[in-house]
């Protein structure tokens, strides 16, 4: 990322929760100074209040290098006209706000206005997130390389053809974490229902599910083969694969109508 551009024009935070908070200091571990960095935050958390150095709340500067949208959805309109004059310029507007579309922002800050769209999901919190993004017209080669320098601090970046993708990314990826973490819950479940107590049923369901995952990240094979892999013919595995793999029952079906779920909610809330 060009830091000597972002230390001399200075990078707006609007709106600085969880998931800005999370970017914010992995850009400070990498250099960028407080002084650099300007956050408009209603409720700043404490951790903000003590950064020493950091403009908070105050007065923008002129032309910034990048601004990065990270309010809910329902705070945009009444935040984005603070910042209207800043569009149709050299500024580059980086959103990670859900299901507020590109068009959305064109039509608040111009036409002309550098945007790019992106969509982190919550292991961003812990570095470990997958970020997709695109851009408008305006955004170029060098704005892309940018906004993926920035957002790889909290993960792993990946660009889209368009944003025609980003329902399906939203339904894959951006909700996703909350799919993993309802397996934990009703994996939790089963194994009390089969006799064991709680506190050890949800210690064997997180560290199996982290666990699993790790390993699918940092394996050569594909997630079939790795089931496959721990899949003796006849064993127990293979009678819970059976209920699981049920191509009416199982989790083939009823993955691809939560995703589609997700997806088709996605569609609605962008118009």
């Amino acid at each position: 990322m060009n830091m000597d551009d972002l230390k001399a024009r200075g990078l707006v935070l609007l709106g600085c929760g969880k998931m800005g908070s999370a970017m914010l200091e992995g850009w400070l571990g990498q250099g960028l100074p407080t002084r650099s960095v300007w956050v408009l935050d209603p409720y700043p958390s404490e951790w903000l209040q003590g950064l020493d150095g950091l403009n908070l709340n105050t007065e923008l500067p002129e032309n910034p290098a990048i601004v990065l949208v990270a309010v809910k959805p329902q705070m945009m309109g009444d935040a984005l006209p603070t910042l209207a004059a800043l569009g149709n310029g050299t500024t580059l507007f980086v959103s990670v706000a859900a299901g507020t579309p590109i068009s959305a922002f064109e039509a608040m800050l111009g036409a002309d206005t550098p945007i790019i769209r992106a969509m982190p999901n919550t292991p961003a919190a812990v570095a470990r997130g997958i970020t997709a993004i695109t851009g408008n017209a305006q955004a170029t080669a060098a704005h892309l390389d940018l906004a993926e320098a920035l957002l790889s601090a909290v993960g792993q970046v990946v660009r889209l053809d368009g944003e025609h993708q980003m329902d399906a990314v939203t339904a894959v990826s951006g909700s996703g974490p909350a799919y993993v973490f309802h397996l934990i819950e009703t994996l939790t479940a089963a194994g009390e229902a089969e006799g064991l107590p709680p506190a050890l049923a949800v210690q064997l369901a997180r560290a199996t599910v982290a666990g699993a995952g790790h390993l699918a990240e940092n394996a050569d094979e594909d997630a079939a083969q790795l089931r496959v892999n721990v899949t003796s013919p006849g064993g127990t595995t293979a009678a819970a694969l059976e209920v699981l793999m049920d191509p009416d029952t199982g989790f083939p079906p009823l993955l691809k109508r939560a995703v589609k779920a997700a997806a088709d909610r996605s569609k609605e809330l962008a118009k």
